[in-house]
């Protein structure tokens, strides 16, 4: 199925600024200089192409899908979960957010902050982006229905559809790779 095709591939990319965001929070423990800048531009990766763009394929269609047709069991225990784990991660960022802002503002002891929360939402990321990759997905695509898995293949084709119009994904590749060839 290409829409799931799809949220693999853009795991792909979650995963490689995760790298990034792992370095960089290293580099801050280490006590090197980092732009702090260039937070901004993960912060705005990881709300706008992994959650906004991303998590919204996700809630929206395939998960909404899968609840609406799987039963209770999927809804309340592993649904549940991913829909917890993301909320969990737009927390650590939130935090990341203000971290970053204090220590622009001259608060240098939130650079442990800036760690935490970076490394929290790196580490609760992987684990989560594989429970979706090796089972979520899979189970979705074997146990929905041909009418459904349609449905979600539309509904997010229409998605990608509208990204694409405002290049999206091309914006956020190239902002990935700037960082990449910055930090790794």
């Amino acid at each position: 199925m290409k829409s799931i095709e799809l949220l693999v591939s853009e795991h792909k990319n979650i995963k490689r600024m995760l790298r990034v965001i792992k370095e960089v929070s290293y580099r801050i423990y280490e006590h090197a200089s980092v732009d702090l800048n260039d937070f901004d531009l993960m912060i705005d990766f990881i709300k706008n192409y992994a959650d906004k763009h991303h998590h919204k394929k996700e809630e929206n269609i395939l998960f909404d899908e899968m609840g609406k047709h799987l039963g209770e069991a999927i809804v309340d225990g592993p649904l549940l979960a991913m829909f917890s784990e993301h909320d969990l991660g737009r927390m650590y960022i939130s935090n990341l957010e203000e971290a970053v802002r204090a220590v622009k503002n001259g608060n240098e002891r939130k650079n442990i902050d800036i760690i935490s929360n970076a490394r929290a939402y790196a580490d609760l990321l992987e684990r989560h982006i594989a429970k979706e990759d090796d089972t979520i997905y899979v189970f979705g695509e074997n146990k929905l229905s041909d009418e459904s898995l349609k449905f979600v293949e539309d509904e997010m084709m229409k998605v990608e559809s509208e990204a694409k119009k405002i290049n999206l994904q091309k914006k956020y590749i190239e902002l990935l790779e700037k960082l990449e060839e910055k930090y790794l």
